[in-house]
């Protein structure tokens, strides 16, 4: 099969490589997918580039976890998957993870067979590619501290890939959306998500914004972006007993904790590792992605699609932090 890797990190140009390998076989209890799409998410180019001390834990790697395309062989054996599967159009998550070192950048990908999940009729290749990193933290972000029905929440970078998920979801679930962002045009993609306000943050005063939209009570929760750049002005904003959902802090990654700000509002943060969704939040993600997909009520925004030779091009893009949606590698 067609495929990209690397077997050490680095700049994308120095050391993803494009070639042949052998297309993978389905051990039992898997599925192999011949993949249309591939998603390309910050984790990946993260690891390819060795960042913060990550490390090769592969001799050779194949990126990118998330992906879509058609069932064309299952495992056999005890284990063994329905044969009727066969045929069946899917999205994938943590493809790449959790010790598997070849994932969606290549023309086949193996995953266990709960990885593979059913992807509805009218919905592309590019809406599952877009799903499962994106989609599962979204979701873990906006319900992981509980339902949304009747509170203010606000989604710092309510277009980006995660972030206009979470304001979808949040609306889905009956919450008042605030999203920040950094553009008119910007502003659209939020409040077309389905965000109530959005406050352009290179314009604006976030806080004192927020806390005149909300007649000064604040939100209940805020999904974040990049905790180092924001924590003074989400401590400032939160209601007493409110909480904090990030998934990621690429300004600050050694984050500095002010106790005092956050102990005498109650506050509580909550950070998320899209890869570590507990089993319960897992299946509550994958089912709800894929029932308002299916019913049209979510959108995966694309940004830019190249082509599998071109991978290195995508990360690029991804890295230049320009991409508005989601960076796509069409296989």
């Amino acid at each position: 099969m067609k495929a990209i890797w690397y077997e050490k990190t680095g700049p994308a140009a120095d050391v993803l490589r494009f070639g042949r390998q052998d297309a993978p076989v389905p051990a039992a209890g898997e599925v192999r997918v011949r993949l249309a799409a591939s998603g390309v998410n910050p984790s990946d180019t993260k690891r390819r580039a060795g960042w913060i001390g990550l490390s090769m834990p592969h001799p050779r790697i194949i990126p990118h976890s998330d992906g879509a395309g058609t069932i064309d062989a299952v495992g056999k054996g005890v284990e063994g998957v329905d044969e009727a599967r066969v045929g069946e159009r899917v999205w994938l998550w943590n493809a790449q993870s959790g010790g598997r070192p070849f994932g969606t950048a290549a023309e086949y990908a193996a995953v266990p067979a709960a990885q593979a999940v059913p992807l509805p009729d009218g919905a592309s290749f590019a809406d599952g590619a877009g799903l499962g990193v994106p989609g599962c933290t979204a979701h873990y972000a906006v319900y992981g501290d509980g339902p949304v029905g009747g509170k203010r929440i606000l989604v710092q970078g309510g277009a980006g890939a995660v972030g206009h998920l979470a304001v979808q979801l949040a609306t889905l679930g009956g919450a008042e959306v605030i999203a920040t962002v950094s553009s008119a045009a910007k502003a659209e993609v939020a409040l077309g998500g389905g965000a109530r306000h959005a406050i352009d943050y290179r314009r604006e005063d976030v806080a004192d914004r927020v806390l005149d939209l909300t007649d000064g009570a604040g939100v209940h929760r805020i999904i974040e972006v990049d905790l180092a750049a924001n924590l003074e002005t989400d401590v400032a904003v939160l209601r007493e007993n409110g909480a904090i959902a990030s998934y990621s802090s690429t300004s600050g990654p050694e984050l500095s904790l002010a106790y005092y700000p956050l102990a005498f509002k109650d506050l509580r943060i909550h950070f998320l590792q899209g890869y570590l969704l507990p089993s319960a939040a897992r299946r509550a993600a994958v089912r709800d992605l894929t029932t308002w997909l299916a019913a049209g009520q979510l959108e995966v925004r694309v940004a830019a699609t190249f082509p599998l030779a071109e991978t290195a091009s995508a990360h690029e893009a991804l890295e230049s932090g320009r991409a508005d949606g989601k960076i796509l590698v069409e296989i």
